[in-house]
């Protein structure tokens, strides 16, 4: 662990040592944050099931598309998004395989509902992730 080493050297310091040391530690930690939530953003922007999640998203509050299009997509869309489903996403492979399987169901389903400003609001939405990060 990064810590290791430092932690070693802690029982010959003085309280203003380790407060500098514990300081120091903290802004490191906020930048390992900010460099990780920056990475993650742009490589889901790259994943094509997202841009399809987000198109049924776009999809399910137009206010034009019907009530029960809506209740299904927005179904869709929670699956694919809460982490304890059917199966599991923490089990690699099979956990995101059945998000899919939803999400790919709910798109050939529903695609007639499906307008070109969905899925150009969707587009946008993965350009801005991948550019602001």
């Amino acid at each position: 662990m990064w810590f290791r080493p430092q932690a070693a050297t802690w029982q010959n310091m003085s309280w203003q040592d380790l407060a500098a040391l514990s300081r120091r530690m903290a802004a490191d930690e906020a930048e390992l944050r900010r460099k990780f939530w920056r990475k993650l953003l742009r490589e889901t922007a790259n994943i094509p099931l997202v841009e399809d999640a987000l198109t049924a998203h776009y999809c399910a509050f137009d206010r034009h598309t019907p009530l029960y299009v809506k209740i299904a997509l927005v179904g869709a869309v929670v699956y694919f998004i809460v982490p304890d489903d059917l199966i599991p996403d923490s089990i690699p492979v099979l956990g995101v395989l059945d998000d899919a399987a939803v999400i790919a169901g709910a798109m050939k389903l529903f695609s007639s509902h499906f307008k070109p400003e969905h899925r150009e609001a969707a587009r946008r939405a993965l350009a801005r992730m991948g550019a602001e990060m």
